[in-house]
């Protein structure tokens, strides 16, 4: 999963100009291309979200906008990459312009997969994941 990270503008609601479509599409459609991109999406400003603490059995709900938009997600890509490194040559190319020449970031993780979970992920446990992903995407499985 690569995440774009938060910039004052995209906290602030500004939204992207009919140029930065077409470039961001053209980087998106070549990983179409490539077979490598699963789903792209960008993500509203966090004061039209909610953070949920949990301590214990509590539970508190803050409504956003939150502090720190450094640390806050834009948006994010789901790929299916070889490597790290393949996925990080991909990215490097990333057409991101952040307005105002302000340096942001994309963060690169691993999403698991079942073997990351070794023996305490067992083969019924594993079943009834596919069992439930076939159901939420309308697959017939």
């Amino acid at each position: 999963m690569v995440i774009t990270k938060a910039t004052e503008d995209s906290e602030a609601g500004v939204l992207p100009a009919t140029e930065d479509f077409d470039t961001m599409g053209r980087f998106i459609e070549e990983m179409v291309d490539a077979g490598v991109l699963l789903a792209a999406e960008g993500i509203q400003p966090s004061a039209t979200g909610a953070r949920i603490y949990f301590d214990g059995e509590k539970r508190t709900v803050v409504d956003g906008p939150f502090a720190e938009s450094k640390e806050l997600i834009a948006g994010f890509y789901l790929v299916e990459m070889r490597s790290l490194e393949e996925c990080v040559e991909w990215f490097k190319r990333c057409p991101i312009q952040p307005k105002g020449g302000a340096p942001t970031n994309i963060e690169i993780r691993r999403v698991f997969q079942p073997e990351d979970f070794g023996e305490n992920f067992t083969a019924e446990q594993q079943e009834a994941v596919l069992e439930r992903r076939a159901k939420a995407t309308g697959a017939k499985g």
